[in-house]
């Protein structure tokens, strides 16, 4: 007998002395995907038992014919602390004295053809700043939390007749600090990011936050989309507790938090989800299934119910154990489609022939079921690029039961007319126009996120065609179309200032840029188009049908004008918006109004406050009798080059 298998036995027998602290009820839930609170059993758990203090340690490996627990507190020896295996699903759990808080580990996992595998722990709370990959030992209890308010207040948040202007932020490259000796990357940790975030976030008039890469992540590149810590705060800007502030702080503002979420697929790193046993666990073992090619991924294998309840058990920690607002689902479309990125050959059909992927239906089903259930006004959005019917359909009606969805064919409609040189404008009208035949199909954000940022797609103010003045009215009246249109919305930082260069994860954005005049006017434009949004119950009361909507003429195209109205559910303070896409004043422009009311002017995006020339004129114009756009009466408005009005009523 070999020291290492004498040490093993005695080790089992010392734990067989110990009653399972993963029980038959949680074998039984956790075999069922119904585990809701799986994490407070799998894990690192700080405990007294027995009269020592330290951590019970549990993983799920269910091919592995040995398991320990390797850290700082034994000198990270493979041979001394074997974890028992518990039941017939493949858990392990040990006790081990002696740990203590911010104690680093990870498992080694002894496969049956005698590999040695050394694992981050998947449920793991935090974890060691990159570029260390071990876990953490940390509790997520003790954080006193003062956000009591506005969770009460959440229940009655509902994402369709509810005001809601998300801003994306991306921690790491929003500000930083100046270079130091003791902070070389230059990160805001997760307290002063709250402080300085609140501040902006207020001072626009943003209702929510989206953070990007908040689960832990090996690679900075990744933006955090390819997960190693599904339950860690990513410790590039501090500890969970510090995370808990954040969230509790912007709560405490009235300002709601949102996370990208990435339940799609998991990068290949040795110490990750991959082959987690040596053999294919939270993966696909058919690699049709269970690889992404373009991406260089891992697909989680949503037919296994331990791994769906890893991840629906994921989705409740971020809301419950956080209180985030919701989450942002990414890449659903690459999780619905068996054939998604894929060619001949390399995927597999369903029992019936088709691609959709079955199994990752029902998960979603399950878990927005289950997400929206438990937490009255949290969002569950989905980043979903395709015409897949009822994503944010109720569940009963075999919808996938999201509250929200981008719309991705909006943006894509969006840019490509703004991209265009005003004169070809006429000839790609029915750009700006085709959304509203699909708008009320599904519950809609608008959005213009960070992926039409990157990877040589120019900044949103360089995407816009001529000089640099016209750049900039450009995007100001498109803008104000974006704010009319119905639809929540959604803009990535540095949007809203003019950011020039191409958002890069690896530096802050150029805030330098707000000594410029031009810069400056964009930023005041945006936070009162944000404003005048909050303020009118007709920009989002009713996002979900024509009675919020009218159009009053969606065929100028010659003159590439678009006028409409948003129509409050009152039926006060109803909106008129008329925007005009070309460099070409129109003196002489009338607009068909639908009452014999006075139309008073509340923006115009000529104000000299927006770099324009007009200091304050005439606000009030008084409908007349006369048929005009198809409406009974009619106003006359002296429409400014790019220029951007909207008129209550």
């Amino acid at each position: 007998m070999t020291r290492e298998t004498s040490k093993s036995g005695k080790t089992a027998k010392k734990q067989a002395e110990y009653k399972p602290r993963f029980s038959e009820l949680d074998q039984y839930l956790f075999g069922q995907a119904t585990h809701y609170d799986i994490f407070r059993k799998m894990g690192a758990h700080l405990e007294r038992h027995r009269g020592k203090f330290g951590a019970w340690f549990t993983v799920w490996a269910p091919h592995a014919a040995q398991v320990s627990v390797v850290g700082d507190f034994n000198n990270w020896d493979p041979n001394a602390n074997f974890l028992r295996r518990v039941g017939e699903d493949g858990v392990y759990e040990a006790f081990v004295p002696g740990v203590t808080e911010g104690s680093l580990y990870k498992y080694c996992i002894r496969t049956p053809d005698g590999r040695e595998l050394y694992k981050a722990d998947p449920y793991a709370f935090a974890s060691e700043k990159r570029p260390g990959t071990a876990s953490m030992v940390t509790r997520i209890d003790g954080y006193e939390w003062g956000d009591a308010d506005w969770l009460a207040n959440r229940k009655k948040f509902d994402p369709k007749t509810s005001a809601m202007t998300i801003y994306e932020v991306h921690p790491g490259s929003w500000m930083r600090h100046p270079w130091s000796e003791g902070n070389p990357e230059g990160f805001y940790n997760y307290v002063q990011f709250a402080h300085e975030l609140t501040d902006y976030v207020k001072k626009m008039g943003y209702t929510h936050v989206e953070l990007m890469g908040i689960a832990e992540h090996p690679f900075d590149g990744s933006w955090g989309y390819q997960v190693t810590g599904y339950y860690a705060p990513t410790s590039r800007y501090g500890k969970p507790k510090e995370f808990r502030y954040l969230v509790d702080y912007l709560h405490k503002h009235k300002i709601g938090v949102i996370l990208d979420w990435v339940p799609a697929h998991f990068p290949k790193d040795a110490h990750g989800l991959a082959n987690f046993d040596g053999e294919p666990l939270y993966e696909y073992a058919d690699p049709r299934k269970g690889e992404h090619p373009d991406w260089g991924t891992k697909i989680f294998d949503y037919g296994k119910n331990e791994v769906k309840n890893f991840m629906i058990a994921n989705a409740l920690y971020w809301i419950e154990e956080y209180h985030v607002d919701g989450l942002r689902v990414d890449a659903v479309a690459s999780m619905l489609y068996l054939d998604y990125g894929k060619q001949p050959g390399q995927w597999v059909p369903n029992v019936y022939g088709g691609n959709q992927n079955l199994e990752a239906i029902e998960f979603f089903k399950h878990l927005n079921s289950l997400v929206l259930g438990r937490n009255q006004g949290a969002v569950m959005i989905a980043e979903e690029s395709t015409a897949w019917p009822k994503v944010t359909g109720n569940v009963e009606e075999d919808g996938l039961g999201f509250s929200l969805k981008w719309n991705m064919g909006w943006m894509h409609d969006f840019l490509d007319y703004m991209k265009q040189d005003p004169y070809f404008r006429k000839y790609h009208h029915n750009r700006m126009t085709f959304s509203m035949t699909y708008a009320f199909a599904e519950n809609y954000i608008l959005v213009l996120s960070h992926d039409e940022v990157v990877h040589l797609k120019c900044s949103m103010i360089n995407k816009m065609p001529g000089e640099m003045e016209d750049k900039f009215r450009n995007l100001m009246v498109g803008y104000a179309f974006m704010f009319g249109h119905p639809g929540k919305k959604l803009l990535f930082m540095g949007q809203d200032f003019g950011q020039l260069r191409e958002w890069s994860e690896e530096r802050e954005l150029d805030w330098f840029l707000l000594s410029e005049d031009s810069h400056k006017y964009l930023q005041t434009y945006v936070a009162d188009l944000l404003h005048l949004y909050k303020k009118y119950p007709a920009l989002y009361a009713n996002d979900k049908g024509y009675e919020g909507f009218q159009w009053v003429n969606p065929n100028d195209g010659d003159r590439s004008i678009f006028s409409f109205i948003r129509w409050s559910p009152t039926g006060k303070n109803n909106l008129l918006f008329v925007c005009n896409f070309t460099p070409v004043e129109r003196e002489d422009y009338v607009c068909g109004v639908p009452k014999k009311k006075q139309y008073r002017l509340v923006f115009d995006s000529s104000s000299i406050k927006y770099g324009g020339p007009k200091e304050k004129g005439k606000v009030v114009y008084r409908a007349i009798a006369g048929e005009c756009d198809g409406l009974p009466y009619r106003i006359a408005y002296k429409l400014p080059a790019y220029g951007a009005a909207i008129f209550t009523f």
